[in-house]
């Protein structure tokens, strides 16, 4: 794949060409040379594209495609489609699978699945067998299969003395070990955030208190036994400050938040709208503002679309009977970039170290793994921007900024039809 792009603003804090206009020219998917004007003497495409922008491809660090086992909701075929006209190089797929990925082979077949195609896989490993939360899955071997994180997805590590076994072991292969962050004893049956709208409502709430606990509790288990530990989609303002204080400590803890809870508070609850069912809930205006700041102090290192298809018949029914979930590639980078600045926004998108996987700094030499986009366009998220099988967006009818054009990666051009 041989490309010239056309007066390119590259966005690379690393890059000595960070926020300069420059033309970038790409033989046989690598960046040969970057220059204020470039013309190249051999039979190039010149890509050439509105306020064009360019930036080390994004990683998603969890999105559902629902195969094997539930296709109907998103094939792992059109899943990879959709990241990648999202401007998405890089994705981590969850665990919620049937069967679910807790061996060697069911990671080989992810893998197998994506071969050959511009976006990277990079599945998540079972933590524990069948995501019981009773024993430990093959991790070590999973992980001879290139999967460096482990998850039972959505599901909080409920027993602590398997978190401690889980960050001692993992310390052997430099492995990422993921907690999500809820108790569900302080939940039971909860739907949505636990306040005033609920009680308004008539909804069963999640409190605060829920995710802080298990956060907590985590911090601890970590501050003994060492190792990496990764909170995925935290929520509430009091997460933000103690993983703040955990990481003053020297703890080696990160974290990601969902684009949906950065975006969008409970208020949107009134309308009973199943799209905005989502774990973790949807919390305060309080606690969005919390988050926020929290990702632009590096608090928060990265920032999840969260995708996850449910098919019309376990969403479109009663609030209370409906599925959790919400898709959000498609419209992840405009939400992102409407609520933070634009440096802030690529940095939560490029944060590949968090799961030891490579980022690829936009320099000549290095291989192009590359997002395109316009990060001015303003446009509305409609049904018709939905590429994804099934259309449970919480984002439907928000204004975004910012759009992707597609992307370069593993040789590949892919843009937006």
């Amino acid at each position: 794949m041989n490309v010239l792009l056309k007066a390119a603003t590259i966005v690379d804090k690393e890059s000595k060409h960070h926020l300069k206009k420059r033309d970038v020219l790409i033989e046989n998917g690598v960046i040969k040379k970057i220059a204020s004007s470039i013309t190249s003497e051999k039979k190039i495409k010149e890509l050439s594209l509105d306020n064009l922008h360019i930036s080390r491809g994004w990683f998603d660090s969890g999105v559902s495609f629902g195969e094997p086992g539930f296709e109907e909701r998103e094939t792992i075929e059109n899943g990879l489609k959709v990241a990648a006209a999202s401007g998405f190089t890089d994705v981590a797929i969850h665990t919620n699978t049937s069967p679910v990925p807790d061996n060697k082979g069911a990671i080989n077949f992810l893998k197998a699945s994506a071969k050959g195609n511009a976006v990277n896989v990079h599945p998540l490993g079972c933590l524990t067998r069948q995501s019981n939360g009773e024993d430990l899955a093959e991790l070590f071997d999973m992980n001879s299969a290139g999967v460096t994180s482990f998850y039972d997805y959505k599901q909080p590590v409920i027993n602590p003395n398997l978190l401690k076994i889980a960050l001692q072991y993992v310390q052997n292969f430099g492995g990422v070990v993921q907690s999500f962050p809820q108790e569900n004893a302080i939940s039971p049956k909860g739907i949505v955030h636990e306040a005033i709208n609920s009680t308004k409502l008539g909804l069963k709430g999640i409190p605060s208190l829920a995710e802080s606990l298990q956060v907590a509790r985590d911090l601890y288990i970590l501050e003994y036994t060492g190792g990496t530990l990764h909170i995925p989609t935290i929520s509430t303002k009091e997460s933000v400050a103690l993983i703040k204080e955990a990481k003053k400590k020297g703890l080696n803890i990160t974290c990601s938040v969902s684009i949906n809870n950065l975006a969008l508070t409970d208020d949107t609850l009134e309308t009973f709208d199943t799209n905005y069912k989502v774990t973790p809930p949807l919390r305060t205006n309080e606690d969005v503002k919390a988050l926020l700041k929290g990702l632009k102090e590096g608090t928060i290192d990265m920032v999840t679309s969260d995708h996850n298809p449910i098919d019309i018949e376990h969403k479109k029914i009663e609030f209370d009977h409906a599925m959790f979930g919400s898709i959000g590639l498609e419209s992840c980078f405009g939400t992102l970039n409407s609520v933070t600045d634009l440096e802030t926004t690529i940095h939560a998108l490029t944060r590949n170290e968090v799961f030891n996987l490579p980022s690829i700094k936009i320099s000549e030499g290095n291989t192009a793994t590359l997002t395109l986009f316009n990060p001015n366009v303003s446009w509305k998220f409609n049904l018709n921007d939905i590429l994804s099988t099934s259309t449970n967006a919480a984002m439907i009818g928000q204004r975004m900024k910012g759009k992707a054009y597609g992307i370069i990666s593993n040789n590949k051009l892919v843009l937006n039809a």
